[in-house]
């Protein structure tokens, strides 16, 4: 039986658990991460499940070596962004008067998984099982005893819950959570559009609605309608010419004509509160830690915040 000892495991190798396994190994300490398989190698289809990356959160993964490995050709910075109300009311973010480079970067979340991988294999630093299943965990008065399911046993001062939403480590931990739906989901899609975006992204809040189009590479975007669940399902049977006539018609023709790249998918939005995301010897980081709706783009954000704070105090 393989036994191991380590400062830290992170238990999720998604986004914030790979960027957050690598800060800490690329700080010297000792680090497993454990997942249970790898992640798809992308292909030149356009991801539905897109991020905006803030400059802070670009930072974090620049920090880790994982930005460097982005193809620049599928990454798009925002420069502006133009956000409508229900009314008449308006408002622009602009980087140049706000005398930054830029606002965010749009990019496609198994492109961004892929590099952080990429990182994980060329740094070293971080001890890597997967494909990996903990089989059980005992908690000891220094120690965290972590068996999986190949006979490896891992010690670890500290687990590290990035296992989402629905996090066995938190449950393990007894850190209670409230999970209340929003009673809308998110549908996504991608689009080329017959107009270019010039780096803006859009948003328009109506009837209690949000459409959110964020500018991918070329003349393509991406699509975020948060909406109430009947609508949202109503809008997935939708076929692809009438799917891409409602959303142009909800963004008011601001791109022209859109024509639909990626299947509509939609998913349901759900409000997550933890009580504390630390007990002793396990610290909760990203969708483990909190839920929140997509309106802000802050959900990825917050968890590498989470990841950038905990290298901090570590």
């Amino acid at each position: 039986m393989n036994h191991e000892r380590y400062q830290a495991v992170v238990v999720g190798a998604g986004l914030v658990g790979a960027a957050a396994a690598l800060a800490l190994g690329r700080r010297g300490l000792r680090v497993a991460l454990v997942e249970r398989k790898p992640p798809a190698v992308p292909d030149e289809t356009w991801d539905t499940r897109i991020y905006a990356i803030s400059p802070a959160s670009q930072r974090v993964l620049e920090d880790t070596g994982a930005w460097q490995r982005l193809d620049a050709a599928r990454i798009q910075p925002v420069y502006r962004m133009d956000v409508a109300g229900d009314a008449s009311g308006a408002l622009r973010l602009d980087a140049y008067a706000a005398g930054v480079s830029h606002l965010a970067t749009i990019l496609e979340s198994g492109r961004l998984q892929a590099a952080l991988w990429q990182a994980i294999g060329a740094d070293g630093s971080v001890a890597l099982h997967c494909p990996a299943t903990i089989a059980s965990l005992e908690r000891g008065e220094r120690f965290t005893r972590i068996a999986l399911d190949d006979g490896t046993t891992l010690e670890t001062e500290l687990v590290i819950g990035a296992d989402g939403a629905a996090s066995r480590i938190r449950d393990w931990a007894g850190l209670a959570s409230t999970l209340t739906p929003y009673g809308q989901s998110g549908v996504v899609a991608n689009f080329a559009c017959a107009q270019p975006h010039r780096g803006t992204a859009f948003q328009w809040f109506a009837r209690g609605d949000i459409l959110a189009w964020l500018p991918l590479p070329g003349n393509r975007l991406s699509m975020v309608w948060s909406t109430q669940s009947a609508h949202a399902d109503e809008l997935v049977a939708l076929d692809p010419v009438a799917l891409a006539a409602r959303v142009c018609g909800a963004g008011h023709d601001r791109l022209g004509a859109l024509e639909l790249l990626t299947s509509a998918a939609a998913f349901p939005l759900r409000l997550i509160r933890v009580e504390s995301a630390v007990a002793p010897g396990v610290a909760l980081i990203g969708d483990a830690a909190h839920g929140v709706h997509p309106l802000a783009g802050q959900g990825v954000n917050l968890g590498f915040g989470d990841a950038e704070a905990l290298v901090e105090v570590l």
